[in-house]
C-alpha cells in the first residue's frame, strides 16, 4: 500500500497553453479514501488521469510511496482504476471480465481462480461469475468492473464517476459497498465526483476545486461547517447555504457591539465575531453573511434577531421542509422547518437565525473571516 504525494501539478493545453490544473498540491494519506469534488470543468478528473498516467504533466511531480511516477506507463504505476461506463467486455462471462488483467499478467490458473472468487465474494456477485454482463443490472455490472480492480491488489484505487451512470436508489447502496469495499481492503482510494453528497457521505477528506484551482482540502465537517469562501459554501450542501449581502454597522458608537444590517432588518453580531470583523476593519463595510437553513428556526428558538420573509415556495424532504421566503435582495431565503408545518402564500413568516452559526465573507473575494 501506498500513499501519493503531488507536487505543483500543472495541466496545459493547445497552443496557447490553457491551464486546466493550476498547482495542484497535495499529501494523500496511505489508506485514506480522498475525494475530488467539484463542477463540470474543474480539472478533478483531469488531475485523476494524470496520476494514473493517461494524461501527460505540463508541470510538476507525482510519487506513489516513494517512487517518481512522472515518466511510468499506466501498467507500471500499480494503481487500478474504475471508470463511469463500466467498460465491461460483452461476449465474456463475469469471471472471465474479472480475471481478464490476471490472464494477461500470465498468472496460474488457479491462482486467478482464488483471486476472482475472493473478489466476488468480498463484492457479494459470486451467484453471477457464469452470466454476461447483459443479463446483470447496473449495480451488478459496477461490481463486475470493482472487481476486475481488486483482483490486480494495486496501491491506489482510482475512482472517475463510477456511480453517476446508476439510478438514485442503486447510488446509495453502491455508495455503501464501496466504503465497506476501503475498510475491507485498508488501500488508498481517490475517487472523483461532481457530487457533494458523494463526497460528504464517502471521503475521509475532501478536495473542493474550481477552475482548476483547489479550494480548500479538509474533512467533510470542516468543509461543511467552516468553508473557506462562499463558492465552497454554496457547493458544499444541500440546500446551499444562504448568502445575504449586508453593512456592519455599530450598535452604540464606542460600544464594540456590531450588526449585519440590510434595507429590512438588523441581526446583532456575536462577541467573537465581532473582534474579527474589527480587525479585518469592516466596520461601516460591506460583507456577505453566510447562514445554513437548519441554522435558522421559527421566532423564539434562538434569540431576538429576527427576519421577517414572505412564504412564496416550499420543498418537502421526508422529514423536513425546506420554506423559500422573500426577504429582499431579490433573494430568496431557505428555512428547514418541521415535515408538517404550512403556511399560506406570501404569508410573513418571522424567523430567527442562529447567529453562532454565521459565517461572515468578504464581499469581494469571496475568502470567510476566520474566527
Amino acid at each position: 500500500m501506498a500513499g501519493i504525494r503531488i507536487e505543483h501539478l500543472y495541466k496545459r493545453y493547445g497552443k496557447d497553453k490553457q491551464t486546466v490544473v493550476n498547482d495542484f498540491h497535495l499529501d494523500i494519506k496511505d489508506k485514506e479514501f480522498l475525494v475530488f469534488v467539484g463542477p463540470s470543468g474543474c480539472g478533478k478528473s483531469t488531475t485523476l488521469r494524470m496520476i494514473a498516467g493517461l494524461e501527460d504533466i505540463s508541470e510538476g511531480e507525482i510519487y506513489i510511496g516513494d517512487q517518481l511516477v512522472n515518466d511510468l506507463p499506466p501498467k507500471d504505476r500499480d494503481i487500478a482504476m474504475v471508470f463511469q461506463n463500466y467498460a465491461l467486455y460483452p461476449n465474456m462471462t463475469v469471471f472471465e471480465n474479472i480475471a481478464f488483467g490476471l490472464r494477461l499478467r500470465k498468472l496460474p490458473r488457479h491462482e486467478i481462480e482464488q483471486s476472482v472468487k475472493r473478489a466476488a465474494r468480498v463484492l457479494e456477485i459470486e451467484p453471477y461469475l457464469n452470466r454476461k454482463p447483459k443479463e446483470l443490472s447496473g449495480g451488478q455490472r459496477q461490481r463486475v468492473a470493482l472487481g476486475r480492480a481488486i483482483v490486480r491488489d494495486p496501491q491506489v484505487f482510482l475512482m472517475d464517476e463510477p456511480l453517476s451512470n446508476l439510478d438514485a436508489k442503486l447510488r446509495v447502496q453502491m455508495r455503501m459497498e464501496i466504503i465497506k469495499l476501503h475498510k475491507t481492503l485498508e488501500t488508498t482510494f481517490i475517487y472523483v465526483t461532481h457530487d457533494q453528497i458523494e463526497a460528504m457521505t464517502m471521503a475521509d477528506r475532501i478536495v473542493v476545486m474550481k477552475d482548476g484551482v483547489i479550494q480548500q482540502i479538509d474533512t467533510p465537517e470542516t468543509v461543511y461547517t467552516t468553508p473557506n469562501n462562499t463558492f465552497v459554501a454554496s457547493f458544499i450542501g444541500s440546500p446551499q447555504i444562504n448568502l445575504i449581502e449586508g453593512k456592519i454597522v455599530e450598535d452604540i458608537p464606542g460600544s464594540g457591539k456590531l450588526q449585519f444590517q440590510t434595507s429590512r432588518f438588523l441581526l446583532p453580531i456575536p462577541q467573537e465575531a465581532a473582534r474579527v470583523l474589527v480587525h479585518h476593519n469592516k466596520v461601516n463595510k460591506r460583507v456577505t453573511l453566510g447562514i445554513r437553513p437548519e441554522n435558522i428556526g421559527l421566532e423564539g428558538l434562538f434569540s431576538d434577531a429576527i427576519i421577517t420573509g414572505a412564504y412564496k415556495v416550499s420543498e418537502l424532504m421526508g422529514a423536513d421542509r425546506f420554506l423559500h421566503l422573500d426577504i429582499g435582495q431579490d433573494k430568496l431565503l431557505v428555512v428547514r422547518v418541521n415535515a408538517y408545518y404550512h403556511c399560506e402564500e406570501n404569508e410573513n413568516i418571522r424567523i430567527v437565525p442562529d447567529m453562532s452559526k454565521a459565517l461572515f465573507f468578504d464581499a469581494d473575494s469571496g475568502v470567510r473571516f476566520k474566527i
